[in-house]
């Protein structure tokens, strides 16, 4: 008796691929959005303060004071000049600021050539060391007032802090300098010309520079009674080796300090106004949360 019958007939399963796992069905997983950052003061100024007001202060009188200073002391150098050489057979001139008076008295038109031009124009006259000692003595003890006024801001304001030095202000120097120096050829040549990135309130320059004002001016107060005291303090004239010594460290600092304050407006100036606001008004701005 035939009877119909079905042959169950294996199939064969896929060949499993080595480092395969058969798929398996998972729930599906709803991901949390990502959240943008949100600025919390969208086009906002936000003010930043940058200086106590007796530092603003004292840095604003600097500028009347320092400069009777410079001009009184150049007629007081004139009567007894410390850096000197060999007369000029022409103009008889032994004095280096009288020799510089004269290369600039030949470019300028109508003026007479003569070793009395540059402090006549850039001093108080000659045959003034009477009345240039006075008005010197006089802005002296105005300088020392307000450099006691400057170091008493850094202190309430704690302005003292950003300029202490920092393990990382050679490299940082170096890259300031690097900066500087090809600031303005990489502007005529149209270049990119990235600033390091400062994360402090100056760079290490700036903290090397207004950091040595106090010590200059420190300097500049020393020598000056190692002159005008010889006798008495005779103790502070031997510091500097002998009277001559003074007077060239007080030269020196002059020097100084008007080579500090040239590039130190230029640098002000191009920044921009908002830092002149910080050393008038006391504080900067941020626009929209940003520098």
């Amino acid at each position: 008796m035939d009877t119909d019958k079905t042959d169950d007939v294996p199939v064969p399963a896929e060949p499993e691929v080595a480092g395969e796992e058969p798929p398996v069905d998972e729930p599906s997983v709803d991901e949390p959005p990502v959240e943008e950052p949100v600025d919390e003061h969208p086009g906002q100024r936000l003010v930043v303060i940058k200086h106590h007001a007796l530092v603003r202060l004292s840095h604003w009188l600097n500028v009347p004071i320092l400069f009777a200073l410079i001009v009184s002391g150049f007629s007081i150098y004139w009567a007894s000049p410390v850096f000197l050489h060999k007369p000029d057979p022409v103009t008889h001139s032994r004095d280096y600021l009288a020799d510089l008076g004269i290369a600039i008295a030949r470019h300028v038109p109508g003026a007479e050539a003569n070793p009395s031009w540059f402090y006549d124009h850039f001093g108080l006259g000659v045959y003034n060391l009477a009345g240039a000692l006075r008005w010197h003595w006089l802005f002296v003890y105005f300088f020392l007032a307000n450099g006691i006024l400057y170091i008493l801001g850094l202190a309430f304001g704690g302005g003292f802090r950003a300029l202490l030095p920092r393990r990382s202000m050679f490299g940082e120097s170096l890259a300031m300098m690097r900066y500087y120096a090809g600031v303005v050829p990489m502007k005529i040549a149209r270049r990119p010309w990235p600033h390091p990135e400062i994360t402090t309130k100056y760079n290490a320059l700036q903290r090397g520079a207004y950091a040595s004002m106090p010590v200059a001016g420190a300097l500049a107060l020393a020598s000056g009674w190692a002159m005008h005291k010889p006798v008495q303090f005779w103790w502070l004239e031997r510091m500097f080796g002998s009277y001559d010594g003074a007077r060239i460290v007080h030269f020196a600092v002059m020097v100084y300090l008007i080579l500090f304050l040239v590039p130190h407006v230029i640098l002000v100036l191009v920044d921009g106004w908002d830092t002149m606001r910080s050393m008038v008004a006391g504080w900067s701005v941020r626009i929209g949360g940003n520098q």
